[in-house]
């Protein structure tokens, strides 16, 4: 069975012989099945639930060879059931003194898996007790094996542990200074490399050590670490003395350890970095930046600047990456004008694997540690005249919003600019950026030689053929800009600028064609055109785009992956925009701005295009440079609706609903599968609560609820069985709102999950919480948001029905009748095709009901029923369980009675299709024009009469 297993073919024929031999009596038919089963089955299947008493059998039995076969077992396979049924067990063999310590190793190593499936099975108040006795045992490999178990205990919650600790420090004195270990377990003269990297590890766990004997024992230990440590040629002791030094060198950083040993850490580490061994080198740069987090280290590593610049130019790439993260490091006022230097020198020789990287980070150093700007404007120039198709638009974008905010600036950049046009081949960035700061400053460049107006449209106007439409654009602004400088006009330019908008007023790219149309128009304005086109403004100070972005290029070490994993684990995904309006409620373009959390920055824009759009008392971002959003992630789309104005405005903003059917106002009660109480509330809400949810029902954007203090707006994307919601929370106060709770409820054929929300929303500010949904099964109920919030003495609770409902995983699809017909007639009767007659429905034309149900994603297929009075739609739908299912809709109407219609519904599932056949009748509210509070109609299946559904 295992050949035939490893060959990749089904052997579910013998799941049940597997297990069945555990039981056996005899060693080796319970070898076999324990083997078998380990390797066939995993943690999910049926078949290992039969085989829990067996295993638990063995366990607490007194043979030792079958206890260390059934703990094997476990600690392979894992899972929750055998967490929950054999832990306690397990424990028990563990810490049994009457065990052999093959069986207590063991033990140590299943109960660590079983924790890892259920941290719940180690009961905390009892157990740190235990664990500090287990090290105090003799038998390495006990030993070992219960320090990995600690390392994930104290990882999951060190305040329960602290009397292990001075026991870790014991083991560490016994391995290190004493060397008290039995020869078997000394790999290469190093006692027990393993089980010291592992106690450092777990004394990491712990804040500090605040015991001074404790803690000067450890800095001893720590001490002949770092002495007794050097490069050798036999390999295996490299790894092995190295895996203990580098776990020691974290261990110091945590402890922050006094300057000296610091000093003494750093030394070391500039010794790896000079030797020629490669991995030594990795290995000696990679902890040399960890120590850059250390205070008053940083004067040390700069010491061995010299050496780091020379692995720069190392042949291993890998190396390379880690100098230059160890220079943009530790680059400060003092050495950042040689760093830089080296940098793009390094960047015509580098690999195209590190030079946007390297440009972004010679960018960033430039900009914080300029000594003057006309050194920073120096810098960029280069960099983008280097590596032109690898520095971002970022970069070029932030030296114009420099050039712009500093007066003092504007000649020498205007100068730099002319010169590097006079180069004969230049990067199409240097064009752009040269072309925009001579448009909007050269005027300042009139008396010096060469740089008239007509001179600098000439420079400026060989570079049109070269280059790409985007440029284009910038060039045609940058005519129009030096046509407004030139004040008389010169008529022989301004015919040549002219001719050259008449060009382009045809062109094929709208962009082009539209500026060239509009600067023709107003270059004929005269002296107004300096009016209309006058300088670009002073840009908001805001943080550089560039130093976020670096930190989303830096290479993952383990250090930054542990660090931001913490973060991840203790901060919310929420976005917070604040709008910091004044109290008279004008709007001031640069009032707003984004607020840190966790760690979001302001985004740079193009500096053609800034700002704040500002329509009907509505506030907005308007994101110049949007990044495309990926598929995979919607929450990075910035605020899709408004914060609106002061308590009492009660519009409702661009969010009316959708439908136009009568009888929509009662209709919540056909959506009101999932309960949501009544609910009391001294703060009413603005608008009809049942009414915007309809409207999501048909739409993925929105606003869900709203009252004077709180806005919440809704936008979905749909993709297949999964979606991802983003809820807005927007406080419409100059207070903060406070006790802010959402808890998700969701029906039992969805999994969602949503992502923290933070207890405070700043005042006038809108927080996202992305919620991710995934359908498991074809079902009719609907996810409920419990939402409440604080506002002074009102407390506001609401229960809101969520728009993630049977129609959203649908996929409209068109099918043609030769595969139409062949599937309706092979799905003949119930449970896969069902009929319901409609009474009491809105008259309404057939084109007009064909584009309801195109709302519904339901596609209308023309032409396939003979009968011009019917429709038939189709669709499919997406699950887990059913994947893609086709779904096909027939809709009979009598033309003589337009009031009432007969559906069916087929597909392939009997659930989807009688799910689907009620969702119908659900979602009929928006055509049945009927004033009842109950929605009442006849279902037939196959003319078999079933009742009435109230």
């Amino acid at each position: 069975m295992l050949y035939i297993y490893m060959l990749g073919y089904d052997v579910d024929f013998g799941h049940m012989e597997a297990v069945s031999l555990i039981s056996a009596p005899k060693y080796p038919e319970k070898q076999v099945g324990y083997i078998v089963t380990s390797c066939l089955l995993n943690e999910n299947h049926d078949f290992l639930r039969l085989a829990i008493n067996a295993v638990r059998n063995d366990i607490i039995g007194r043979n030792e060879t079958f206890q260390c076969l059934a703990l094997t077992l476990v600690g392979n396979i894992g899972g929750r059931d055998f967490a929950e049924s054999l832990a306690l067990d397990v424990q028990k063999l563990l810490i049994s003194s009457s065990c052999r310590p093959l069986v207590r190793k063991k033990a140590a190593l299943c109960l660590l898996r079983l924790f890892r499936k259920n941290p719940d099975v180690v009961n905390v108040d009892g157990w740190s007790d235990r664990m500090a006795q287990l090290l105090d045992e003799r038998d390495l490999g006990v030993l070992t094996s219960s320090m990995s178990l600690l390392v994930a205990l104290v990882s999951n919650d060190h305040d329960s542990y602290w009397s292990c600790l001075p026991k870790c420090v014991k083991i560490l004195e016994r391995l290190a200074r004493n060397q008290d270990v039995p020869q078997e377990y000394t790999y290469y003269g190093i006692p027990s490399p393993w089980l010291q990297v592992k106690t450092m590890r777990a004394l990491q766990y712990f804040p500090t050590i605040e015991d001074p004997n404790t803690r000067r024992s450890l800095f001893e230990v720590l001490q002949r670490i770092l002495m007794g440590t050097d490069v050798v040629k036999n390999v295996n002791k490299n790894n092995a003395s190295h895996a203990v030094l580098f776990e020691a060198l974290a261990l110091v950083m945590h402890l922050d350890a006094e300057k000296e040993m610091m000093s003494q850490c750093v030394a070391l580490l500039g010794k790896f970095i000079a030797v020629r061994e490669p991995n030594i080198r990795y290995l000696g740069l990679e902890n040399m930046s960890r120590m850059l987090m250390v205070t008053d280290v940083l004067d040390i590593i700069k010491r061995h600047q010299a050496q780091i610049i020379t692995s720069l130019k190392d042949p291993d790439i890998s190396i390379r990456r880690r100098a230059l993260d160890l220079l943009y490091g530790m680059c400060d006022v003092s050495n950042a004008k040689d760093i830089v230097e080296e940098l793009l020198q390094y960047l015509s020789t580098a690999d195209f694997a590190m030079r946007e990287e390297l440009a972004l980070k010679a960018a960033i150093l430039a900009e914080k540690f300029a000594p003057d700007l006309s050194w920073y404007v120096d810098v960029i120039l280069q960099l983008i005249d280097k590596a032109g198709d690898f520095v971002s638009d970022d970069i070029w974008f932030r030296v114009v919003q420099f050039v712009t905010n500093n007066e003092d600036l504007q000649p020498y950049a205007a100068v730099k600019a002319r010169e590097y046009l006079d180069k004969p081949a230049i990067h199409e960035t240097v064009v752009k950026v040269s072309a925009y700061i001579l448009g909007e400053y050269s005027h300042l460049l009139a008396r010096r030689p060469g740089c008239s107006p007509k001179e600098i449209f000439s420079i400026i106007h060989e570079k049109l053929p070269t280059v790409s439409t985007s440029t284009i654009a910038i060039l045609l602004s940058t005519y129009a800009k030096i046509l407004m400088h030139t004040q008389p006009p010169d008529l022989e330019l301004q015919n040549q600028i002219w001719a050259i908008f008449s060009k382009y007023e045809g062109c094929i790219d709208v962009e082009i064609q539209q500026r060239a149309v509009e600067y023709f128009a107003l270059s004929r304005k005269g002296a107004a055109l300096s009016d209309i086109l006058a300088e670009m403004p002073k840009f908001p100070e805001r943080q550089s785009a560039l130093i976020k972005k670096a930190e989303d290029t830096e290479a993952d070490a383990a250090e930054q992956s542990a660090i931001k994993l913490r973060a991840q684990q203790q901060t919310s995904n929420a976005l917070v925009v604040t709008d910091q309006r004044p109290a008279n409620g004008t709007p001031p373009v640069t009032q707003l701005s984004l607020v840190k959390m966790p760690s979001m920055s302001n985004v740079d824009h193009n500096p053609a295009e800034q700002g704040v759009s500002q329509a009907n008392g509505t506030l907005s971002v308007v994101d110049p440079q949007p990044s495309r959003p990926s598929d995979d992630n919607i929450g990075d789309l910035l605020v899709p609706l408004a914060i609106e104005g002061p308590p009492g405005s009660a519009t409702l903003s661009g969010h009316s609903p959708v439908f136009g059917f009568g009888g929509a106002p009662n209709a919540e009660d056909a959506l009101a599968i999932a309960p949501v109480e009544e609910q009391i509330n001294t703060v009413q809400p603005i608008g009809n609560i049942a009414e915007r949810f309809h409207a999501l029902c048909l739409k993925d954007s929105g606003v869900l609820y709203e009252d004077p203090y709180i806005q919440i707006g809704i936008k979905a994307e749909w993709r297949v069985h999964q979606g991802r919601l983003v809820l807005f929370l927007g406080n419409k106060n100059t207070a903060p709102l406070v006790s802010v709770q959402a808890l998700i409820l969701p029906p039992s054929h969805l999994k969602m999950e949503l992502s923290l929300v933070p207890e405070t929303i700043p005042p006038r500010a809108q927080v996202q919480c992305p919620l991710e949904v995934v359908n498991l099964r074809p079902s009719r109920d609907v996810a409920v948001l419990d939402f409440s919030y604080k506002f002074g003495t009102n407390v506001v609770n609401v229960k809101l029905r969520l728009p993630a409902i049977l129609n959203k995983f649908f996929q409209p699809i068109t099918v043609s009748a030769e595969e139409f017909f062949p599937q309706w007639r092979s799905l003949s009767g119930p449970p896969l095709k069902l009929q319901e007659v409609v009474r009491g429905v809105r008259s309404m034309s057939l084109v007009e009901m064909a584009n309801l149900f195109n709302s519904f994603r339901l596609m209308v297929c023309p032409g396939l029923d003979p009968n011009t009075n019917n429709l038939i739609a189709s669709t499919t739908f997406y699950s887990e369980s059913t994947r893609a299912m086709l779904c096909l809709v027939r809709i009979e109407t009598d033309p003589a009675d337009r009031t009432q219609l007969r559906m069916t519904v087929a597909s392939g599932d009997p659930t989807l299709t009688f799910e689907y056949v009620f969702s119908v009748q659900l979602y009929n509210f928006y055509f049945i024009s009927t004033t009842k509070h109950h929605l009442t109609t006849s279902v037939q299946i196959e003319g078999v009469h079933q009742g009435t559904i109230n």
